[in-house]
């Protein structure tokens, strides 16, 4: 190191025109309001899976934490997330170290929904830059209007953590890609970001986001009935079938193994059985909230020690329109930008 101050980059004054931005901002719906973007493989990344528990337990006696290590596949490829846990400054001058969690989740989805506006997003289509402009309580309105509320304090802690914390991504053993999940924080001091909820902040997203807008890899799905999702593990479920079960119908059905999910890192009971009812109780939430029709499993055993379970899943009739939908966007956007390279 040389001791040099890293120079944040600066979002950019004026709104950039890009034809993909204007696309990942675009819906096939009847309500915009209730649906949002996915991004496959930035999702795909295990970041708030850490329990206040766990993390209570991985901080020393003076409140520090070493970075966290988690292990999964993507595409058949093996992978790895290093978690470096944020250090923010407490009341008495110390410092404590957290790492994202479930209100960072839910936040990052508001935001991610706010940027959808185009007034509040920006693109750089090629540098490959995207920056979301906020309020605290704009971000507020987002999880408010979806039952899912955080006071203002904890959305200030939250905006903290997502940025003075590290995601390290490894495939195959090397780091492809180091960053925070809200990058270059452009923000007001310190004093007024404490007390005014209506101050704008502006942050760079990271590059998965830039360059799924860029590629058209953005997913339409329903904001609204992930976040009525109560268990983290049931939303995170839910998003593989969005990015997966793409050609969803009642004709066909989808399957994955119970080691999968293991990935996640959601599933860290002590006792397997423990493990395998909470993915029960995650594919019966999906089934109230009319994600899935229904589903079976499939024990596979050695002996009598259960190894795996596979589990199949059948789409409910809405889940299935929506699919539907996002496939007509995703088709009618690829279309729209085939003409316009063929004007030039």
């Amino acid at each position: 190191m040389n001791g040099k101050k890293v120079q944040k980059k600066q979002p950019p004054k004026l709104p950039t025109r890009s034809i993909q931005f204007d696309l990942f901002s675009q819906f096939v719906t009847n309500d915009e309001r209730e649906v949002s973007n996915a991004i496959e493989l930035w999702d795909s990344i295990p970041k708030y899976f850490l329990t206040p528990h766990q993390v209570s337990k991985l901080r020393t006696p003076t409140g520090h934490a070493d970075p966290y290590k988690w292990e999964f596949s993507h595409n058949g490829k093996p992978c790895a997330v290093k978690i470096q846990p944020a250090l923010i400054e407490q009341v008495n001058g110390s410092y404590k170290a957290f790492f994202p969690g479930v209100t960072e989740e839910l936040v990052e989805e508001a935001l991610k929904k706010i940027l959808a506006d185009s007034q509040c997003g920006f693109h750089d289509a090629d540098n490959s830059e995207t920056w979301v402009s906020f309020t605290l309580r704009m971000v507020d309105k987002e999880l408010k209007s979806r039952k899912r509320t955080r006071s203002i304090t904890e959305i200030r802690h939250a905006i903290e953590v997502m940025n003075k914390c590290n995601i390290a991504y490894y495939i195959n053993g090397n780091e492809a890609w180091s960053g925070a999940i809200l990058q270059d924080l452009v923000t007001v001091g310190r004093d007024e970001f404490l007390a005014n909820q209506d101050a704008r902040h502006v942050a760079r997203l990271p590059v998965f986001i830039s360059k799924s807008i860029n590629q058209l890899g953005g997913r339409q799905f329903n904001l609204d009935r992930y976040l009525a999702c109560g268990e983290q593990l049931t939303r995170w479920i839910y998003k593989q079938l969005i990015n997966r079960f793409k050609q969803a119908s009642q004709m066909n059905s989808y399957h994955f193994m119970y080691s999968d999910i293991k990935e996640s890192g959601l599933l860290q009971q002590t006792r397997e059985i423990d493990n395998r009812r909470k993915v029960i109780s995650s594919l019966d939430e999906l089934v109230a909230e009319e994600v899935l029709s229904s589903y079976t499993s499939d024990i596979r055993k050695n002996g009598r020690r259960i190894v795996d379970v596979k589990f199949t899943v059948f789409a409910s009739n809405e889940f299935v329109k929506e699919q539907k939908a996002a496939n007509k966007r995703s088709k009618d956007a690829v279309a729209v930008t085939y003409t316009n390279k063929k004007s030039f």
